[in-house]
């Protein structure tokens, strides 16, 4: 699956921007719910190492999950840090560096419409690749961004505005609301500078603009106030006001200026 080389592919950016840090530097706070970055790095981690039970050992990941709902009343980043094995710093960083590797191998070779269970409704093997694309990609801008450093372009974003486009009716169903159609189109540059159209004709209904910027959106790594992207339509509008391309309970996106590069 290319998903599963483009994996590997975002990981290992974020792996060159880590490895020069000091020790100290994991400690630092980013604007991500104040996480530090090792905190990050462990929730990774953590739930890399569940992907590969999903793929390998369902009966593992069912005693998994069973694990993470007793922690529910405990600090859930004190839960990964007990995951984890209690690393720290480059020791994390290098654990996190060797099972990405073997988790992007294993998925590479993995049948993509293989159903693998998670946290709510069953997934595809690629729609799972994709999501640790898609959680690896967006907790690292915070990284980026705290460290004030820019992301190296890589069109493996294209799979995340895929998934965010997937997850329209999502973002309002987990809401409780109705989705709007029609589901805009999307008019988006790629940072290789291609451009490329995904989704039927919505007539006025359209996003374009910068894929990256995009994706920074459905994950809520920015606002949309806080983007170049030209947003046609109501449906369109509402949609990037609350567009949220993961799991879990619905969340706001980040205040106009909350989450910015230092």
């Amino acid at each position: 699956m290319q998903q599963a080389d483009d994996f590997r592919h975002v990981c290992g950016q974020l792996y060159d921007l880590l490895s020069g840090l000091s020790e100290a530097d994991f400690a630092r706070p980013t604007a991500f719910k104040q996480w530090t970055i090792d905190e990050i790095m462990r929730h990774l981690h953590v739930w890399n190492r569940a992907a590969s039970l999903s793929l390998t050992q369902p009966e593992k990941f069912g005693a998994f999950m069973q694990s993470v709902g007793a922690s529910r009343g405990l600090n859930f980043r004190e839960f990964e840090r007990e995951q984890a094995g209690g690393l720290s710093g480059h020791d994390l960083l290098n654990a996190w560096r060797d099972f990405y590797l073997e988790l992007a191998d294993a998925f590479a070779e993995a049948d993509p419409k293989a159903r693998l269970p998670w946290a709510g409704p069953s997934m595809s093997a690629r729609s799972s690749i994709t999501a640790r694309l898609m959680e690896t990609w967006s907790h690292a801008q915070a990284i980026y961004d705290e460290l004030g450093e820019d992301r190296p372009p890589s069109d493996a974003v294209a799979n995340i505005v895929v998934l965010g486009l997937n997850t329209y009716g999502w973002t309002f169903a987990n809401r409780k609301l109705d989705a709007p159609e029609p589901r805009p189109q999307l008019v988006l540059t790629l940072p290789s500078g291609k451009v490329q159209i995904f989704g039927e004709d919505a007539g006025e209904e359209r996003i374009e603009g910068a894929a990256e910027e995009f994706c920074q959106v459905v994950t809520q790594c920015r606002n949309i106030a806080d983007t170049s992207l030209k947003v046609s339509g109501a449906n369109a509008n509402r949609w990037m006001g609350a567009a949220q391309c993961f799991a879990g309970p619905p969340q706001d996106p980040p205040p106009p200026g909350a989450r910015a590069k230092k």
